[in-house]
């Protein structure tokens, strides 16, 4: 009974503004902490948004709001930015802050802009989806290398 308490006050919180969905094959929780830990093929889903993942750490406010996602593990996502530009990629690991919409991406990092033809591969990324921005830094050894699918010349 506590654990469907927990998770309807959870997910409740989430419905404000979309519903948040988060399936796993395990789940634990702490009230007190407000850390939520779901194990084992975890997936999100908020409107258009997705990401999966073997491990991903909730962390909420004293109002059991979420104030951030670590996904570790396997991690894969799509993601719309507020101005409807898509993306989809995987990463190592993912920090995603709700309270600003901004995802921080971590080892092997490849990120596609589906609409615009982009890629982004690095080891640290960092995507801000309200201002529909975009930072990386290479690995110590290795650039960051962006790619741009360009139209073929007509002769």
């Amino acid at each position: 009974m506590k654990f469907l308490t927990i998770m309807t006050i959870f997910l409740a919180s989430a419905l404000i503004s979309q519903e948040l969905k988060i399936k796993a094959n395990q789940f634990n929780a702490d009230e007190k902490t407000g850390i939520s830990i779901f194990k084992g093929e975890v997936n999100i889903v908020k409107g258009n948004d997705e990401l999966n993942a073997t491990k991903v750490t909730v962390y909420t406010d004293t109002q059991h709001q979420p104030t951030k996602y670590i996904a570790e593990g396997n991690v894969s996502f799509n993601i719309e930015t507020k101005k409807g530009s898509l993306y989809e990629g995987v990463a190592g690991k993912v920090i995603y802050l709700p309270t600003i919409k901004e995802y921080h991406f971590f080892t092997d990092v490849h990120l596609k802009q589906i609409d615009e033809r982009k890629e982004i591969i690095g080891d640290e990324v960092v995507l801000k989806t309200i201002e529909g921005k975009a930072y990386a830094k290479g690995a110590t050894k290795e650039p960051v290398i962006m790619i741009f699918k360009m139209p073929e010349e007509k002769e």
